[in-house]
């Protein structure tokens, strides 16, 4: 079995530091086109949380379980050992990280059903960001497309990529 990380023993047992917030979108397994989500704290050292189902159970039991938690090392395990593949990390703010560090704490704690597209890793992600006072929300509960970038992103990068060009054509140092 594939490691997905850690089960919370008891509160406090982990230094939960949401200052530094990533939303970290990976590939899918099996049928998944829409990939999976999960919410990094705390910068170099800190810890990934996600919703998964129970791993350990198999069939309509699997769809309810605890969130897990991992480190940087764990999550480096966990895409080998599960296959999958960072596809993007995206920096998002929380105006009050220790409110986000409780109510992810408490989340652990509690079981979670996971219903495929309405109650499932990305909603886990959305409600950590929102009890921290963070305003991202996905458009889509599939995370690939969740996390791509926004139409003024996608325009923004094209005029930086054709003023940079000008300036190669015409030789204009930047």
């Amino acid at each position: 079995m594939a490691y997905e990380g850690d089960i919370l023993a008891y509160k406090g047992q982990i230094k939960i530091d949401f200052s530094d917030t990533w939303i970290v979108a990976v590939s899918g397994d099996g049928p998944n086109f829409c990939g999976h989500l999960l919410i990094y704290a705390g910068g170099g050292k800190g810890y990934y949380f996600h919703v998964t189902g129970d791993p350990k159970a198999s069939g309509v039991g699997r769809v309810r379980g605890y969130p897990m938690y991992m480190d940087d090392a764990g999550f480096a395990r966990y895409l080998r050992e599960t296959g999958k593949l960072e596809i993007r990390r995206q920096k998002v703010n929380l105006p009050n990280p220790q409110a986000a560090a409780t109510y992810v704490e408490s989340l652990l704690g509690e079981k979670w059903t996971w219903g495929v597209l309405p109650h499932n890793c990305v909603a886990f992600v959305e409600e950590v960001i929102a009890a921290g006072g963070g305003d991202w929300g996905s458009y889509s509960n599939c995370p690939v497309v969740a996390t791509s970038d926004t139409v003024a992103e996608r325009i923004q990068k094209f005029f930086n990529s054709l003023e940079g060009e000008i300036y190669h054509l015409y030789g204009v140092p930047q």
